[in-house]
């Protein structure tokens, strides 16, 4: 049984946030659209919030209360939805997504040494993202193409038999 989305009444999460600092105008003009786009309907949720992670690379608290009160879901809600799903992201997050495949088939085949030179190479840890937000690191434990491993996946692409020598100039593809 899934729990149903209860519109807001009354509160305006705005003025809250209002009170830590100010929205930058852009992030709140491309959050605008992206809620528009859905005509701000409250079964939207979802799409509207992937729409914006993939816009800004995060899901900014303050995109969070101006979707709250834009579509009228309680904050709390839209909270539980953005922190339930580890495809969102409440850190900023890089343009692009490196994920290492950690799985049984990729770690026997030398994965681990493979995120070494990963971690190297973009000076960062997994759960981690680069300075300049170009890239953030995550690990996997599996992407069911164990024939392939070791396996990194950069945003949608796989690179499969991957080598350490190879993940240098992988990396400088996407920069």
């Amino acid at each position: 049984m899934t729990t149903p989305i209860v519109p807001n009444r009354g509160f305006k999460p705005n003025e809250e946030a209002a009170k830590g600092g100010t929205v930058p105008l852009r992030t709140t003009k491309k959050v605008s659209v992206i809620i528009d786009r859905y005509k701000g309907e409250v079964e939207q949720l979802i799409p509207i919030l992937q729409d914006i992670q993939a816009e800004l690379h995060y899901l900014p608290k303050e995109a969070l209360f101006q979707v709250s009160e834009t579509i009228s879901v309680p904050i709390s809600q839209v909270f539980s939805v953005a922190t339930f799903f580890k495809a969102f992201s409440l850190k900023p997050r890089g343009k692009h997504l490196v994920n290492v495949c950690l799985g049984t088939a990729c770690h026997v085949r030398g994965a681990i040494k493979i995120l070494e030179q990963v971690e190297r190479s973009l000076e960062i840890s997994p759960g981690e993202t680069s300075s300049d937000l170009k890239f953030t690191l995550e690990t996997v434990n599996c992407m069911g193409c164990c024939a392939l491993g070791p396996v990194v996946k950069v945003d949608t692409e796989y690179f499969g038999q991957m080598k350490t020598d190879k993940i240098d100039s992988l990396l400088a593809s996407y920069e």
